[in-house]
């Protein structure tokens, strides 16, 4: 049995494009298990009219966390392959065929990791894309980790680590992620298993974003070095260059330069790639997008710097487990 899993929670707006997608798969599957964190909104009524054609089962759990509630949906889920995804997603056609067909082409196949694109509806949503979201030839199979929004697995691999870990509230895939690679190294890529997100449609709201997953990386003790080089280079090498400049010789600012090449040539590589798949968009449009990119790169960072050490001292505080070390389930 096939089993598709998602957690949702105020979704009213956007559970039609996830709903639909299901119906419109080229592969069904033999069952759909939705946990429903306590939606005030309409999201529980709309999934119920879904139930007629659909093999859906909603189960209604408020104040569940993400974690909690994919575990419930799994442990309540009757198929040995979960396929899971996310609220606010619309699947690509041939999705749930693209990120199961390896369990039968591969025996020893554990874990598939589909993949993700924006769905961008304006040059706004163009631009957090291009800045936030990798192209797929960026991608190294052998190191990717999936989101959640796009993987699947055995159900025995998920309770042989445990589950999603339900002490973290953000980053809980890549947690998940990384438990699952000390049973099964190698996950299967699929690329054409894809589904379609729409990125943050305001800056407020992708700083609150970022600044939850940093505090997320803090919680998880996640990508140090990174951090790390982050803050060395807003605290330490820009102020430096700066004071250098006023001290010495202004010529000494065109070292910001190289540094802005590396900061800004992934987002810029990708945006023609966006653009080739959008509609027709206008040279203001694309001017605006232009502009915005270096704008999201900053606040992205910003907002990292101030929600990392805050997941680092609740860490501190509460002393959770430590994922690393936790012994395999057998």
């Amino acid at each position: 049995m096939i089993s598709i899993i998602a957690t949702v929670l105020n979704e009213g707006e956007s559970i039609h494009r996830l709903m639909q997608s299901f119906l419109e798969q080229t592969r069904q599957p033999d069952e759909i298990v939705i946990v429903d964190g306590g939606s005030t909104d309409d999201t529980v009524a709309i999934l119920e009219r879904y139930s007629d054609r659909l093999p859906l089962h909603v189960l209604v759990e408020p104040g569940c966390s993400i974690s909690t509630g994919r575990n419930i949906a799994i442990r309540e889920a009757k198929g040995d392959i979960i396929a899971v995804t996310d609220a606010g997603v619309r699947l690509r056609r041939g999705w749930l065929e693209h990120i199961t067909q390896p369990f039968f082409d591969k025996p020893d196949a554990q874990v598939v990791a589909g993949f993700f694109q924006a769905d961008a509806h304006n040059a706004f949503e163009m631009a957090m894309g291009a800045t936030i979201l990798p192209l797929c030839e960026e991608i190294d199979p052998k190191t990717f980790l999936p989101s959640s929004r796009s993987v699947a697995f055995h159900k025995s691999a998920w309770e042989a680590v445990g589950g999603y870990p339900e002490w973290l509230d953000y980053c809980e895939d890549l947690i998940f992620d990384l438990r699952l690679k000390q049973i099964a190294p190698d996950f299967v890529f699929a690329p054409d298993a894809l589904v379609y997100f729409r990125p943050r449609g305001s800056l407020r709201a992708f700083f609150k974003q970022y600044y939850l997953y940093a505090r997320g990386d803090g919680k998880a003790d996640l990508w140090r070095k990174r951090h790390l080089i982050r803050y060395s280079t807003y605290l330490i090498a820009a102020p430096l260059i700066l004071i250098l400049g006023i001290l010495i010789h202004p010529l000494l600012w065109l070292l910001y330069a190289p540094g802005a090449v590396v900061y800004l040539y992934q987002p810029y590589r990708r945006l023609p790639a966006l653009l080739k798949n959008s509609s027709k968009i206008s040279f203001l449009s694309i001017l605006y997008v232009c502009l915005l990119i270096p704008v999201i790169r900053v606040v992205s960072d910003v907002a990292k710097m101030l929600g990392y050490p805050v997941g680092w001292r609740w860490r501190r505080t509460h002393n959770p487990p430590d994922w690393r070390q936790v012994t395999i389930e057998s």
